[in-house]
């Protein structure tokens, strides 16, 4: 059983690993995958028909936790509890919820200190308790009568006939006052990791059509210094179509992975009376997995990589950024523990 610390409108984690509202994707993925062992059974749901019109989720079936990532720029939105027993849970290193402290209303008001009252919702029958990046759900299924709850006449929770011993259903970790209204945080300078991410990413065109990217770049703890990870930098780079590959890397850097290609699949696609002539090279792919939210005209938001036409050796005139494909941010959503994607 998982023992986790919660803090509100940030994080729930343990010594080893967190997961921060505004993490990527990735990041979460590579954390699933790095404690299979531990974090089991992993389910990925999303919505087929709209993507965009649905958040993404990892669903840690064994662990009753589930991962809410914004669609459009797929950073952590939402961190749900949805089964407290499954899950050991404390706050400020004291035990909330555990085998031997069920999380009733008062452990809930001793642990926090509830300044307020709740919030009854008669259509799910849940009794809503709320804190600035934190939310508690208490069910009221036994409750023999539905209380006559109205907030312009609470006084604290004693105004609500709270029965001894109501247990919390679910815990919500989000961003600002509100769940409903919360939005996925800015990126924390502590999942940067070296990495440079992008803040957006914006089609260029010319009088032919597009011509290439420009990127605004984020990175984090580029200055020298004890100081370096409390800084963050914000700068622009372009790429073009015919770009070298020594200007694609210099403008972007290192790849995090470099794709080879087996055969030439779209070959069928190019205009040139030379694409039957067998090919005495592969293309390869630089694959930039952080660069992870796209500005295009639809504003549909993705990651990108850009398709370059050569081989290792090749003299420099003729390494030509050809392509740039769009894809999602996250790396692979394969591996121990994951189960097959499933459609909302």
């Amino acid at each position: 059983m998982l023992d986790l610390e919660v803090v509100p409108e940030r994080s729930l984690g343990n010594e080893q690993w967190e997961f921060a509202l505004g993490m990527p994707l990735a990041q979460a993925v590579a954390i699933l995958q790095k404690h299979c062992r531990i974090i089991k059974n992993v389910q990925v749901l999303y919505s087929e028909q709209s993507p965009l019109s649905h958040d993404l989720i990892l669903n840690l079936t064994q662990d009753g936790i589930k991962l809410l990532f914004d669609a459009f720029n797929q950073r952590l939105k939402v961190i749900e509890v949805y089964d407290l027993t499954k899950v050991k849970l404390k706050y400020c290193g004291v035990h909330f919820n555990s085998q031997a402290i069920a999380p009733t209303i008062e452990q809930i008001d001793q642990s926090f200190g509830a300044t307020h009252p709740g919030v009854y919702n008669s259509a799910e029958q849940l009794f809503h308790l709320n804190f600035r990046g934190l939310s508690f759900s208490f069910q009221l299924d036994s409750w023999t009568e539905a209380p006559k709850y109205e907030p312009n006449f609470a006084h604290g929770l004693a105004s609500l006939q709270i029965p001894h011993g109501a247990t919390v259903k679910r815990m919500y970790i989000y961003s600002g006052n509100s769940l409903q209204d919360t939005k996925a945080p800015v990126m924390p300078l502590s999942c940067f990791l070296g990495n440079v991410y992008a803040e957006s990413v914006d089609v260029l065109r010319d009088g032919t059509g597009p011509s290439g990217l420009r990127l605004r770049l984020l990175a984090a703890g580029c200055g020298p210094g004890l100081l370096a990870d409390a800084k963050m930098r914000v700068f622009e780079r372009s790429v073009y179509f015919g770009d070298s590959c020594q200007d694609v890397l210099s403008m972007l850097g290192s790849p995090h992975k470099v794709f080879y290609k087996s055969e030439d699949k779209m070959k069928i696609h190019s205009p040139s009376p030379h694409k039957q002539v067998p090919s005495k090279c592969n293309d390869y792919f630089f694959n930039y997995f952080t660069l992870g939210v796209v500005s295009c005209d639809s504003l549909e938001k993705c990651s990108i990589s850009l398709g370059v036409c050569s081989a290792l050796g090749r003299p420099v005139c003729t390494l030509a950024a050809l392509t740039v494909l769009a894809h999602g941010s996250h790396e692979d959503l394969a591996g121990p523990g994951f189960q097959n994607n499933q459609v909302l």
